[in-house]
């Protein structure tokens, strides 16, 4: 799975991080992921424990987006066989597939392809009837790959203000907040447009607390935010938007545009599965931490805020538990997931976990392994995954510091030879993060 994987195990510590880092990807594969939680006996689809008597419908569509939903679409199409009538997915890089179609868009910013095929998936949801099972994989990246402006809003305003907002250092729970409001598929927009088919939501979680109205800004999901909460997220952080967007939210905040559905029984026709999560990945990372002989502890699936700030905070575990045997004894594996950002004020190339690994090999005064991926392969709007560091990484410390000060993570750390590279991995549970202490 990952790329010059010899070369990075430079130590029995450093093949320990590679591993877990392996496991906790493979594990959240949809291949694996659906395996567990998906079965066809008969004409019953069970889906995680709830039961779909196929018999009863006239058709079963897919239909949805996100990195991994061509992947999904696929194995959907290994498990039920003659079932799926058709079917329309968005992802990032389409892998083949036979009954459900696949088309490309863009992320982190949508493009025209995301346009197009977010407005093809919406036209094909609408017009179903109560004969119809829809199977809708909604996984991370979905808000960029279904982009369908609301209003007057148009895909260059949209693309402004997903730059800024990306940028700005806000939440993941905050951005969607926004988008769901600038756009005509996301806050259970899909949903609405296939009622009142019967709608199954597939969903593979990067979003902290696993929030189905957050994951992919909610295409299948009630919606708890408001107009007035976009606007306030805009003001909080400054962030400069086409004034057509203002326009649209403040209409909406003033009652003249119709709110995203908080109320649940709105989408009474569907039901919402969160099928893996960084819970997923990081159970298979301690399992393979454990098998190592090392001691492993979860720090915390819920990991949030600016990636150098996370950085320090978990070195300091790290180091605590070198130098005192606390909260663990050596040898250990500690973990975390979650979701941290990136507040840009340089111009360089990197992502949260490049940056995470970056201020980790600046700052670390003992001899820890860190490794630090997105689960995706992809970090922040680069094509490698993450890095793995030490104390013994960067050459020249302040290098890395001048690095970090222009969000330029990834220059520095290739020439390290520190990156993670792992392609596309087909899955998206956000990020994973190994810190392995030696006795």
């Amino acid at each position: 799975m990952i790329d010059d994987r010899d070369r990075l195990a430079v130590t029995p510590a450093h093949d320990v991080a590679l591993s877990c880092i392996e496991a906790g990807i493979e594990a959240a594969t949809p291949q694996r992921v659906l395996r567990e939680s998906l079965s066809v006996e008969g004409d019953v689809l069970t889906v995680a424990g709830s039961e779909y008597d196929l018999g009863a419908y006239d058709s079963v569509v897919v239909l949805g987006g996100g990195k991994a939903a061509d992947v999904v679409a696929r194995e959907l199409e290994r498990h039920l066989e003659d079932y799926i009538d058709r079917g329309l997915v968005v992802s990032t890089k389409p892998v083949a597939t036979d009954t459900v179609e696949t088309t490309e868009g863009s992320h982190p910013i949508p493009d025209a392809d995301s346009l197009a095929g977010a407005r093809r998936v919406f036209q094909r949801a609408q017009g179903l009837g109560e004969g119809t099972l829809v199977l809708a994989p909604i996984t991370g990246g979905g808000s960029a790959l279904l982009a369908l402006p609301a209003g007057d809003i148009t895909l260059v305003d949209l693309q402004a203000t997903t730059e800024e907002l990306v940028e700005c250092g806000a939440s993941i729970n905050e951005i969607n907040a926004v988008r769901k409001h600038c756009s005509a598929i996301k806050g259970g927009g899909l949903a609405r447009a296939a009622a009142p088919a019967t709608v199954v939501g597939l969903l593979f979680s990067d979003v902290v607390g696993d929030d189905p109205g957050v994951i992919a800004s909610g295409p299948t999901a009630p919606d708890a935010t408001t107009y007035e909460d976009a606007l306030e997220i805009l003001d909080r952080y400054d962030v400069a938007v086409p004034a057509v967007v203002r326009e649209h939210l403040e209409a909406g905040a003033a009652g003249e545009r119709a709110e995203t559905p908080a109320d649940p029984g709105v989408l009474g026709h569907v039901d919402n599965h969160v099928l893996a999560d960084a819970w997923t990945a990081l159970a298979a990372a301690r399992n393979a931490a454990a098998e190592a002989g090392y001691e492993p502890l979860v720090l915390s699936s819920r990991v949030r805020g600016e990636a150098t700030e996370a950085a320090l905070s978990g070195l300091a575990i790290a180091e605590e538990c070198a130098a005192t045997g606390t909260p663990v004894e050596p040898p250990a594996v500690l973990l975390s997931g979650g979701e941290t950002t990136v507040t840009v004020m340089g111009n360089g190339a990197g992502g949260p976990n490049l940056e995470f690994a970056l201020r980790v090999a600046v700052e670390q005064h003992t001899d820890v392994v860190c490794a630090s991926v997105d689960t995706d392969g992809a970090d922040g709007g680069t094509e490698v995954a993450g890095a793995i560091v030490d104390g013994e990484t960067l050459s020249n410390p302040q290098r890395g510091r001048a690095a970090l000060l222009e969000n330029d993570a990834l220059p520095a750390l290739e020439e390290s030879g520190a990156v993670i590279e792992t392609g596309p991995t087909g899955t998206n549970v956000n990020d994973l993060r190994v810190f392995v202490v030696e006795a």
